[in-house]
């Protein structure tokens, strides 16, 4: 059995009693950072046993994570925040565990896209999530989403943020609306609206750009 294990996105409190049932049961939980995951695992008093498990090592060691699984043991997957496979490690150890007539079950949980979709004010009747932008190709890629008719969700880190806005601004015009979710459920959660100008405008006049952003596009209105 492979348990995918949504983790909380930013307070710890957001974490299920299932989640904290399953992790403290299985053999072994896959963790994309000891450090991060600590945190979490401390708070809740998970003692077991844990490896990393994250995007530079998944190609070597899923075999023989497949192989423990068929041993009769119990895994659980949980990425630094959010849900696994979601612009996060997991999609290959899940392919592998299907490959091999492995039961998967994913607990439902903390993402940052529904928050930031909910609060965004925007329609969301229709959305398509992104994730983060490719690095090749990635003006081609937002030159296609400009015609979207669709609600549009974006990762964004905070260095590349301001190069994004711009390059959203180049090819989706100047009064397309936008809203910025910054940190989502953590301590330093903040949102900003308006149209590409204006959230432009508003991080050019930031001191520093720290933390997590997801970006929510308004539709195409032809």
């Amino acid at each position: 059995m492979l348990y995918i294990v949504p983790t909380p996105i930013g307070n710890l409190e957001d974490f299920t009693f299932r989640g904290v049932r399953i992790l403290k049961e299985v053999d072994l939980i896959l963790v994309e950072s000891y450090k991060v995951s600590k945190k979490l695992l401390d708070f809740y008093n998970i003692k077991n046993k844990i490896k990393k498990y994250h995007i530079y090592n998944e190609h070597k060691i899923c075999c023989n994570l497949i192989n423990e699984i068929k041993k009769g043991k119990k895994l659980a997957l949980i990425s630094n925040a959010g849900t696994p496979s979601i612009s996060d490690p997991g999609f290959l150890l899940i392919k592998y565990c299907i490959q091999s007539s492995i039961t998967i079950e994913c607990l439902p949980g903390p993402t940052a896209i529904i928050p930031a979709l909910v609060i965004s004010g925007l329609s969301i009747h229709e959305f398509t999530f992104i994730g983060f932008l490719p690095k090749k190709k990635r003006k081609i890629k937002l030159k296609k989403l400009s015609k979207e008719s669709r609600t549009i969700v974006l990762y964004e880190s905070p260095h590349r943020l301001l190069r994004t806005l711009n390059d959203i601004k180049y090819f989706f015009g100047l009064k397309r609306n936008i809203v910025i979710c910054k940190e989502i459920s953590k301590i330093f959660q903040f949102i900003s609206r308006g149209n590409i100008e204006e959230i432009i405008f508003f991080y050019k006049n930031v001191k520093k750009i720290l933390g997590e952003y997801t970006i929510i596009i308004d539709k195409y209105y032809s």
